[in-house]
């Protein structure tokens, strides 16, 4: 069984494209109190501590043993300044006043969890991202739509937010919410070859 702890219905999307029927199961990690604990963490140090906490957090319920655990978490990563869901239109707007024209890094935190062994593998996965320059129309047309309200740096690259990002380096899937490779690579080290992680699924 392969367990996705994440409620992100884009991370859901890839995995299941890649050949996987991954069950969901959300974590309820509290993340704000979780970062909140810890001094000065770098944009990538929060996309993997909450990677982790997401995937301990289900690997620990007792209806997934025997099972695969997969949590990720995403973090853009703007002068330094990490910047996670904006939750409010006002916050988004801000963002995208800041960060149109200009470039960042998307960090995507991955952990995956065996619970039959209790062997875990974690990797960071980041991705440059080249913002287009959006005119103030477009910036709140995008925010009235609702997307970027709940999505790490107030975008996606698979939903309305795709005609604003002027261009990409790295593995775009990360920037969507997960990097297969990454998950694949994750999986041979814990033991589980990718064609058996599909086959098992289909």
């Amino acid at each position: 069984m392969f367990i996705l702890a994440s409620a992100s219905p884009s991370r859901l999307r890839l995995l299941e494209q890649a050949g996987l029927a991954p069950r969901v199961i959300v974590s309820g990690v509290d993340e704000e109190a979780m970062v909140a604990n810890r001094v000065d963490p770098s944009p990538a140090d929060v996309a993997m501590l909450l990677a982790r906490a997401k995937a301990e957090a289900v690997a620990g319920l007792p209806e997934v043993r025997g099972a695969v655990v997969l949590a990720c978490d995403s973090v853009f990563d703007l002068d330094g300044e990490a910047m996670g869901k904006p939750g409010s239109a006002q916050v988004a707007r801000a963002r995208w006043e800041l960060m149109r024209g200009r470039s960042g890094v998307l960090h995507t935190g991955h952990c995956l969890i065996d619970t039959e062994s209790g062997r875990l593998a974690e990797e960071l996965v980041s991705t440059t991202v080249t913002m287009g320059d959006a005119d103030d129309d477009e910036i709140e047309d995008y925010i009235a739509s609702g997307e970027p309200l709940q999505v790490a740096g107030g975008f996606t690259l698979d939903g309305r937010g795709a005609p604003f990002i002027a261009g990409i380096e790295g593995d775009p899937g990360n920037v969507i919410g997960v990097s297969l490779p990454a998950v694949r690579r994750l999986a041979r080290e814990l033991g589980h070859p990718w064609p058996s992680l599909v086959a098992v699924e289909r």
